[in-house]
């Protein structure tokens, strides 16, 4: 099939890009795929053409209204020039009114109902957050009326999309996001010390791993640092990975407020944080909404227990005090999580680690590469059978 891919930021680092991605990669030798976007990092220059839509990338309420206006020009423009039509058209949420297929990560008008004001996002930069949010869900019941389908990451945002747009229920399918195993699986030879080492965090200290690339009032991190401080052992210590330097400064000064600015450690924003991950003892998110919570699939993959809250994608695989410890969004039931996990033997707590790995590996990449051809192979027998039905 000819395929028409509508999204924003096709890149490695962009959650729902990433997906699109891996996907477009893997199977552009079995469908011609044609990316009308404003970033991409083309795998196979060869075989997948890339439109680029200039819109700036920020703010993202701007570039919403931007891509909106000027995507399906660049389509009906590059269509006309070559003479071509598109078997599918695949879009991003509701970013572009084109879409058949709508590949959906959020849903914004369950979000700003139910979870906004656990956002933290406050000043201009919240306003134009609110603003991006509101735009996508005042878009979803028109674009999402026209798609012949919706594909979600997880069971628990299918759910929730369904109570959104109850008429949308048909439509819904789930394909679990991907995650190669292989990557985040740790080497035999790594040395966690030498991370340590720069990081000042003890040899023998008991190390949690907090992983997030911003909004973390939402991801749960100011309630998790009012559990460590709970904790009067200076050997039980916090890695937070991501974040620019501006989110970041506020929780320093708040570590500092509650004395535990020792024992937490900023690393800012990286590319790649499997050394973070590797390096420490058990991975900690108590989020308050996620739609996959890819970053927790990740740590698992990495073979670290988890405590973490009950989230979307997350209560796909994790079996409480198993594979993983479910916590409840206080500073209490953190401090018992924790408590929990740290009190195991090192062989037990490396054996939760290693269920933790077996019981991601239903979100290796094959597993998403064939649902996508099986999705793809279906509609294509449905589009042949109505050509057949209408002659």
């Amino acid at each position: 099939m000819r395929i028409a891919i509508f999204d924003y930021l096709v890149t490695a680092t962009n959650p729902a890009g990433s997906c699109h991605l891996k996907m477009i990669e893997s199977l552009c030798h079995e469908h011609q795929f044609t990316v009308f976007s404003v970033r991409f990092e083309n795998p196979c220059p060869d075989r997948i053409e890339w439109v680029r839509i200039p819109v700036p990338r920020r703010p993202l309420a701007l570039l919403f209204v931007l891509y909106h206006l000027l995507a399906p020009l660049w389509y009906w423009a590059y269509c006309l020039r070559r003479r071509v039509r598109f078997d599918l058209v695949q879009a991003i949420e509701s970013n572009s009114v084109l879409g058949d297929i709508c590949y959906v990560h959020f849903c914004h008008a369950a979000y700003l109902r139910e979870h906004w004001s656990d956002s933290g996002m406050r000043g201009l930069r919240g306003l134009l957050r609110y603003i991006d949010h509101k735009l996508h869900a005042l878009m979803e019941p028109v674009v999402y009326k026209r798609a012949k389908a919706l594909i979600v990451p997880s069971r628990g945002l299918a759910r929730e999309i369904a109570r959104e747009y109850p008429w949308l229920t048909e439509k819904i399918a789930v394909v679990a996001n991907p995650v190669d195993l292989q990557w985040w699986q740790r080497p035999a030879d790594f040395e966690a010390t030498a991370i340590r080492r720069e990081y000042g965090l003890g040899r023998d200290s008991f190390v949690l791993a907090f992983v997030a690339l911003g909004q973390f009032e939402r991801k749960g991190l100011p309630i998790l640092l009012d559990a460590l401080s709970k904790f009067p052992d200076r050997q039980l210590q916090l890695l937070v990975v991501g974040g620019e330097r501006s989110s970041v400064a506020p929780y320093g000064r708040k570590c500092q407020a509650l004395g535990i600015g020792g024992r937490v450690k900023f690393t800012g924003m990286h590319r790649d944080i499997r050394p973070f991950l590797w390096a420490a003892d058990a991975f900690v998110l108590p989020s308050s909404y996620e739609t996959f919570s890819l970053v927790s699939v990740q740590a698992a993959a990495a073979g670290l227990p988890l405590l973490v809250s009950r989230l979307h994608g997350v209560e796909d695989f994790l079996k409480d005090n198993t594979n993983g410890i479910l916590v409840r969004r206080s500073p209490e039931d953190i401090q018992r999580g924790i408590a929990a996990v740290r009190s195991l033997p090192r062989a037990a707590r490396e054996s939760m680690g290693r269920k933790a790995q077996q019981d991601v590996e239903r979100f290796a990449v094959p597993q998403f590469i064939v649902a996508w051809q099986e999705f793809y192979r279906s509609l294509s027998q449905a589009s042949r059978m109505s050509v057949k039905q209408e002659a």
